[in-house]
């Protein structure tokens, strides 16, 4: 009887045809009800899934209540026939199998199990000398995936069948809210294809889509042929179709061709290249369009900054990324972008990154990492692209850049180590130079149970070389040093206690911290500043042995953190509750060190840095961070983010931000549930700084087991002008088959924090400071 089971495979093929060019995007499946289409077998156990190479392998075990031989040739097997190997699984009531013609007959409850299906039929019989083998009026429902539906016949005939009358849907038999079906499925297993012909889409019993003939793939195999293409309307691009082509070259690279036609606009073709080998990968991307009709449209906004000029032809992006291994330490690494000119992001893109986004950074180098070292040998060139700026604004290029970080524990008190630094700074319209810093240091990291200490000791020496005229403009050496001790002991204590409120037990813990920094004075005002700014006061800077990011400059000091910190942890299930820190930079004498257009710090105290974290249940959280400068008895921050979650898929979100002579905002965002199916989204984003907003979104969504419906409005700042613009998006999805319209649920996810419930927790708003962006990330839309 081991020949019967070779209809098996096949029919699982067949069973999955329709649903297999589905959708496999993750779902939220939690309104569906506790309902199968063909409910689990309650005798039958389910077993782990077995590769169908394995299957062949493995023994068929028999059983049945009775067996009737009444011919040479014919074995009739009656009541609970079952058929077993692996996690494979066939029922019946009643099989005959005739050995000469080697055909069989299956009838009554034929029921068929593995690891990802279910499927019940009628009746099933077929010739196994011709590989022929009919399976009729069928259910079957998916495990593996949501997904369930029948058929009125399966027809097999070796690597070839039909699927006659089939249905697929996600949705449960008694809310039938959409089905998918089709007149004739002919699937080839060997080419692993399937044909559709008939195909219709149903919501309810109304078809809304009718597909005639359509090609699909039935297994994991990479084909070439079309992707599901992208369709827009717009003020400004008007019809917009955007149609992939795949193009399957090798096991290991493959590429996409994507035409783009936009009616107000013109033709634009785009392209992705992709390679995978041993030592590597890499990722080759651009668009083209030989013609824009937009900038000649609106001619006054491509002459309203210092970057003037009408970019009407060849207008493009380009991308190269790829990274090839060099053994166990080390990798070279390539990271390259351009535009064809500085509207290019803003014209292409409808997102707010656009607008932001004022030059692309391209990098290469070679990179090497081991357990107490890292280094690398690099270069990076800078694009200019935002109009409103010039090439002035753009930071030097580093051609080449080498650096070496090692820092190794000798023993259990003793840590030596170096950061060393080699940059030839280049720029097309400014001076230029170069640099080597050099800075080894010994610390000493000792700690007991409740303390710690670290003194350490550094020595920076940092040499120039610098053109002629940079060396002009800063006192006229052209080899200015700089060569300073920096001392420093960092040390605190850790306090805790055990108690009971509320029939709750808590630990709560204090920890006072120091920090003492002392660097003497030295004058760099003949130094140049190629890659150092002033970093935003924050409480990461009241430990820090420089407040600049690079090391153009190196502060002196003479000063002490003080500081304090105190968190309230639940012992039932370890969270921290919260958690509150304050801190202080206490200066005994003036720092005099400063950057262009920086005022020295004088003698006394920083501000105040405090920051607290609450969440007093698992549905609300509070962060809040907080500076008060007692010398001009004045706020330089405020910030304050609260979470709270609604039921199961709910969130709202208010925060508030202000600093200093940089911004003052507001953004209030929700995903409020109004029912288990309908819910509204909204966001308000405003800055109150510039009496402008920044972006607004409202709308509206039902959602159900296994459809959802979204309309969502939005206005936000499109342009760098701070224009803004209006647009209007109305989604229809299918779960697990597609969706119609534009896609919203990208821009509700990055407007509403905990949209989808999968990255919950909040950054606390001292690390977001609105004055210390950078923007150098690839900004490719």
């Amino acid at each position: 009887m081991h020949p019967s089971f070779r209809l098996l495979p096949l029919s699982l093929c067949i069973a999955v045809a329709l649903p297999a060019y589905a959708a496999e995007d993750v779902e939220d499946w939690g309104l569906c009800p506790i309902e199968d289409a063909v409910p689990a077998f309650a005798d039958v156990p389910v077993s782990d899934a077995v590769p169908e190479d394995d299957r062949t392998t493995l023994p068929t075990d028999i059983a049945g209540d009775a067996l009737n031989a009444t011919q040479e040739d014919s074995a009739v097997f009656q009541g609970n026939v079952e058929l077993s190997r692996g996690d494979q699984f066939l029922g019946t009531d009643k099989l005959t199998y005739h050995s000469e013609e080697g055909t069989y007959v299956a009838e009554g409850s034929v029921r068929y199990q593995d690891a990802g299906m279910r499927i019940v039929a009628e009746r099933a019989h077929g010739d196994q000398e011709a590989d022929t083998h009919v399976i009729e009026d069928l259910r079957y429902q998916l495990t593996r995936r949501r997904g369930n539906g029948g058929a009125e016949r399966i027809e097999l005939e070796g690597d070839q069948g039909a699927l006659i009358g089939s249905t697929y849907s996600t949705c449960p038999p008694s809310q039938r809210s959409w089905e998918l079906r089709a007149q004739r499925i002919d699937i080839d297993t060997a080419e692993g294809l399937g044909v559709a012909r008939n195909a219709t889409v149903r919501i309810g019993k109304v078809p809304v889509l009718y597909v005639p003939w359509l090609m699909f793939p039935i297994d994991d195999r990479r084909r070439t042929g079309l992707l599901w293409p992208s369709i827009r309307m717009s003020s400004r691009n008007g019809f917009d179709w955007r149609q992939p082509v795949y193009l399957n070259l090798a096991p290991n690279y493959d590429a996409t061709l994507t035409p783009r036609i936009m009616t107000e606009r013109g033709v634009q073709l785009g392209g992705e290249f992709r390679w995978l080998y041993p030592g590597g990968r890499g990722e080759l991307w651009g668009e083209w369009m030989p013609k824009d009709k937009l900038p000649e449209d609106e001619p006054e906004r491509y002459l309203a900054g210092p970057e003037q000029g009408v970019p009407t032809d060849n207008r493009g992006q380009f991308r190269f990324k790829g990274v090839h291994n060099l053994g166990s330490h080390w990798h070279a690494m390539a990271n390259v972008g351009w535009v064809s000119d500085t509207h290019y992001l803003e014209d292409f893109s409808n997102s707010q990154f656009a607008v932001s986004a004022w030059n692309l950074r391209s990098e290469v180098g070679l990179f090497g990492r081991g357990l107490y070292w890292d280094a690398g040998l690099m270069a990076d060139h800078n694009q200019l692209a935002d109009y409103t700026l010039t090439e002035r604004n753009l930071r030097y290029d580093r051609m080449p850049r080498a650096f070496v970080n090692w820092a190794q524990p000798f023993g259990d008190w003793l840590e030596l180590g170096v950061n060393a630094e080699a940059v030839q700074f280049r720029h097309d319209v400014r001076d230029e130079g170069s640099r080597i810093d050099l800075k080894p240091y010994v610390a000493m990291p000792l700690e007991g149970n409740g303390w710690f200490a670290t003194p350490k000791v550094a020595w920076r020496h940092t040499s120039y070389k610098l053109d002629d005229a940079l060396a002009a403009a800063n006192g006229g050496d052209a080899s200015p040093t700089r060569s300073l001790p920096i001392a420093s002991l960092d040390a605190g204590l850790f306090f805790d206690r055990e108690f009971v409120f509320r029939d709750e037990a808590w630990l709560q813990t204090l920890e006072p911290r120091i920090y003492y920094l002392n660097i003497p004075y030295e004058d760099q005002s003949n130094l140049p500043i190629f890659d150092t700014r002033p970093m935003t006061f924050s409480w990461g800077q009241l430990f820090r042995d420089n407040r600049y990011t690079g090391p153009d400059r190196q502060v002196d000091a003479n000063q002490l953190t003080t500081a304090l910190t105190t968190r309230l942890i639940s012992r039932e299930d370890g969270r921290e509750r919260l958690t509150a820190s304050i801190g202080q930079i206490h200066y005994f004498e003036d720092s005099q060190v400063v950057a262009p257009s920086e005022q020295p710090v004088e003698r006394g105290e920083s501000a105040w840095v405090a920051e607290l974290g609450v969440s007093p249940s698992d549905r609300w959280s509070i962060n809040a961070a907080y500076q008060w400068d007692p010398k001009y008895r004045r706020q330089d921050l405020a910030s304050i983010r609260t979470r709270y979650l609604i039921g199961d898929t709910g969130v709202v979100n208010l925060g508030y931000r202000y600093r200093r002579g940089l911004t003052e905002q507001v953004d209030l965002s929700f995903l409020y549930p109004v029912n288990q199916n309908w819910s509204v989204v909204g966001r308000y984003y405003y800055s109150i700084e510039d009496r402008k907003l920044i972006e607004s979104i409202a709308g509206v969504q039902w959602e159900s087991c296994c459809m959802a419906v979204r309309l969502v409005g939005r206005r936000y700042i499109r342009e760098r002008n701070g224009d803004l613009d209006d647009s209007l998006r109305l989604e229809f999805e299918l779960k697990g088959l597609g969706s119609a319209g534009q896609k919203s649920e990208e821009i509700l996810s990055r407007a509403i924090l905990g949209y989808d419930r999968e990255d919950l927790y909040l950054v606390p708003p001292s690390t977001v400071d609105a004055g210390n962006f950078d923007n150098s990330l690839d900004p490719i839309p």
